[in-house]
């Protein structure tokens, strides 16, 4: 039945994967060989590793307990130098029996662990397990008594000679016939030696259990929509007894970590394990007029499945029905209405192929997660579902004592065509670097059924198993050839012309020297996911009309917080202080390189810019005895964009004070833009705290946003060198006394035209600030220091007297400013 849920890991058990191929080798050998082959084993477990801690231990004393009528008071001895005591309840206990015994420290099935306790007050110092309790049969009613001739002490599983082994295999979605033992079993028959062809099961119906009546007279399908159905077979049983499964049965299951139910929906998830095709099993009883419809769910609007929930149906979605309902989603999950119970004594096997890209959508939508939808999605044999349908009848019969109706339906209104490929033996040399002969291609693709004919002497006509649904073309067959023979066997060889490098784009360059020059300023590079939370815009308290709030929305996110691709990058870094802050990591400088996507159209492609964004928070530097604790600040961060700039040679730079609601996440009167000859490169700022408080944080961080572009298209292509200049310079400072609301950068820029116009004037910084007593309120003091040189002679006072005098004067009329008493 459709009723799995988890990893969909493939989990083939060793023992389980002998009754199909003889295979002696080691674990770790079958292992190295599958992964090889294509088929990537991720674990290799032993099945009885929880018995590490169960000895063989011999009764030798039994006593009834002094505050219970059903316990007793046993002295066992467990291989140790002296007897132990446990309380134990099972009735069958005596003395001189020898029985697994669990010491302290075991954990057995249901992650039930065994202490040193007291029971009615009587001290326990282990546990005498029933075959049930240690999963190694079926039988509860007493603790195991074991015929061997060991000495106490001795492990359990070498005294019982257990070994088995769970190989956990990792498929590519392109092998869907290793979706099951039988599957893993041929591929596991080209590395034995000799190599081996699989045993198939057993597919013949048993005639001592087939009933007097037809499958016709009681049932019927009808296959509305051919192209999503092509084939649906079915099967009819009576006088069915369900309950539990045997043992053998359960003990396969849960060794590839399926959960046994009752026998018959044990039955069809046995027959999937083997066969890798879903089946489903229906109460007949509940189906009305004895119909199965295959059709799209057109008007019907929601349906409840087998775990009783319920999910809204669109009208292409594919789907099981009766005479008057749905009664399963097609490939997907069976419903509510028409599941197997105890009361069940009819029952409708369902075996059926559907369209893969169908199951898939459905799965999709509806969000449910099955075993079946797993392997449907992938394609399975489309010319296996008769046979699985007779092995789960068969099995059913057998083990339900159950009768089977005569014939079975079979309705496949479009039979596949065999696929044949016409494959050149040069082409595959070619394409492989081999030497391969025909009749050594024919025997590689013979050992995994592909029925293979000559054609001629460099030609083969390869017939395709209906199983290998990836198979279609001759590339395919040239890979299954290098993966058989071993892709370690394929000699290394070289192209006969030198390979000529290509000079990397310029892009990629910019990209690795921005790295290198943050790394250099002691930034550590981030890398966060494209996706964000779809309330991020409202975090970073963006207006309505930001181009940011354009988000383009995930139709299959990996969660509700990667719901919209990013807009900004200040979120993922945001999230990373956050992180970082939770595990007392406070002081961090981060960058990230990295796209933001702004949606256009709907069914159109965003719109993508590339964009570095950076973070810093905490202490200046590392606290120790030689330095006081100091955060950072607005001028820190500036510093750093600065030096980045001007690392690619980006001059005459301005910042300029954000006054407006273009980036709301900034604290007002602490942002600014940045820009060079008329170009804005970005923003950056302190985070609001309303901000910090949406993404939980509590202490200062300051952020940069920067165009990738921007800077690419000012930093230019080439540098021209400059000799050293062989005069001295000469230095004279400027102080004077503005309002504060006067920005920095635009006396700087005032004085800077000098710079450009009188060669004399190399350079202009500030290098003091000061605001307070005895300043009047509202005025700050500047100094400025310009630095005179020439370049073919040493300046005197004389020289720039003049020059200095024009450039205060000017200072001094433009910006209202007063010179010092």
């Amino acid at each position: 039945m459709y009723v799995f849920w988890g990893s969909f890991d493939m989990k083939v058990s060793l023992s389980w994967l002998k009754e199909y191929i003889d295979v002696d080798l080691s674990p770790s050998v079958i292992s190295e060989e599958l992964t090889m082959a294509g088929l990537e084993v991720e674990s290799v477990e032993p099945r009885y590793d929880y018995l590490d801690n169960v000895v063989v231990a011999t009764v030798k004393q039994v006593k009834k307990h002094p505050n219970a009528d059903k316990l007793s008071v046993c002295q066992v001895d467990a291989g140790g130098d002296e007897w132990i005591q446990i309380v134990c309840g099972a009735p069958n206990v005596r003395e001189e029996m020898k029985v697994p015994c669990a010491l302290p420290g075991a954990v057995l099935p249901g992650d039930f662990k065994i202490k040193k306790g007291k029971l009615r007050g009587e001290v326990s110092q282990g546990m005498l397990c029933s075959a049930a309790e240690l999963r190694l049969d079926s039988d509860a009613s007493g603790i195991m008594d074991l015929d061997c001739d060991v000495p106490p002490g001795t492990p359990l599983d070498s005294a019982m000679a257990l070994s088995d082994t769970v190989f956990e295999i990792d498929l590519t979605p392109n092998r869907p016939d290793c979706l099951s033992v039988v599957g893993v079993a041929r591929e596991a028959g080209t590395f034995v030696n000799p190599p081996q062809k699989v045993r198939l099961p057993d597919f013949s119906l048993p005639r001592e259990k087939m009933a007097d009546m037809s499958i016709h007279d009681h049932a019927g399908v009808k296959i509305l929509d051919p192209d999503l159905c092509p084939r649906y077979t079915a099967g009819l049983l009576f006088d069915v007894t369900v309950g539990p499964s045997p043992f053998w049965l359960q003990d396969r299951l849960e060794s590839v970590g399926l959960t046994p139910v009752n026998n018959v929906v044990d039955i069809t998830n046995y027959v999937m394990m083997e066969t890798g095709q879903p089946l489903h099993a229906f109460d007949y009883d509940e189906l009305a007029k004895g119909q199965i419809i295959v059709r799209k769910a057109g008007d019907d609007k929601a349906f409840t499945t087998l775990d009783s929930k319920e999910h809204v149906l669109e009208p292409d979605m594919l789907m099981i029905c009766d005479g008057e309902r749905p009664v399963g989603i097609a490939g997907v999950m069976g419903g509510e209405n028409s599941e197997i119970s105890d009361k069940t004594t009819r029952v409708l096997v369902e075996s059926a192929y559907f369209n893969p890209v169908s199951i898939r959508r459905t799965a999709k939508k509806t969000g449910i997660v099955s075993d079946a939808a797993h392997r449907f999605e992938r394609g399975v044999d489309p010319l296996g579902t008769a046979n699985a349908l007779c092995r789960s009848l068969a099995l059913v019969a057998n083990i339900c004592d159950a009768k089977i109706a005569q014939g079975i339906i079979d309705e496949h209104p479009e039979p596949p065509e065999p696929r044949e490929i016409l494959l050149k033996t040069k082409a595959l040399n070619v394409r492989l670097g081999t030497r391969f002969e025909a009749d050594e291609i024919r025997q590689i693709l013979e050992s995994v059924d592909f029925d293979v004919a000559r054609e001629s002497d460099s030609e083969l006509r390869v017939g395709v198993p209906s199983f290998r649904v990836d198979v279609t073309r001759p590339e395919d067959l040239s890979e299954e050839v290098a993966r058989l023979w071993g892709y370690n066997n394929i000699q290394v060889s070289y192209p006969p012309v030198t390979a000529k490098g290509r000079a990397l784009s310029p892009v990629i360059r910019l990209r690795s020297k921005i790295r290198q020059i943050l790394t250099g300023f002691s930034y550590y590079e981030v890398i966060n996911y494209n996706f964000i939370h779809a309330l991020s815009c409202d975090r970073l308290n963006l207006a309505d009309t930001d181009k940011r709030r354009c988000v383009e929305t995930i139709l299959n996110p990996i969660s509700d917080q990667m719901s919209v691709l990013r807009s900004s990058l200040l979120p993922g870094l945001l999230e990373t202080m956050k992180r970082n802050v939770s595990q007392q990591s406070v002081s961090l400088q981060l960058f990230e390189l990295g796209k933001v996507f702004y949606a256009t159209q709907k069914g159109e492609l965003p719109e993508e810019y590339e964009m570095i964004g950076g973070l810093i928070t905490g202490n200046r530097s590392d606290q120790s005895w030689h330095s006081k604790r100091c955060d950072v600040d607005f001028f820190d961060l500036k510093g750093s964009v600065e030096g980045l700039l001007k690392a690619f040679n980006i001059h005459d730079l301005t910042f300029e004070r954000v006054e407006d609601q273009s980036s709301p996440y900034y604290q007002k009167g602490y942002a600014a833009r940045v820009s060079s000859e008329g170009t804005e490169i970005g923003s950056l700022g302190k985070v609001d705290g309303r901000v910090l408080k949406n993404f939980g944080l509590k202490q200062d961080a300051f952020v940069f946003d920067l165009h990738l572009d921007a800077i690419r298209s000012l930093a230019p292509e080439n540098i021209q060198a400059q000799a050293l200049p062989r005069f001295p310079s000469i230095s004279r400072d400027l102080t004077i006394i503005v309002d504060q609301s006067v920005p920095v950068g635009s006396i700087l820029a005032q004085m800077n035209r000098f710079t450009a116009r009188d060669a004399l004037v190399e350079q202009i910084f500030l290098f003091d600030s000061f605001e307070g007593e005895p300043l009047a309120a509202g005025k700050k003091s500047l100094s400025f220091r310009v630095v005179y040189r020439s370049a073919t002679k040493t300046l005197t006072e004389k020289n720039i007297g003049k020059l200095h005098v024009n450039i205060s004067s000017v200072v001094i009329r433009e910006f209202d400013a007063d010179l010092p008493d």
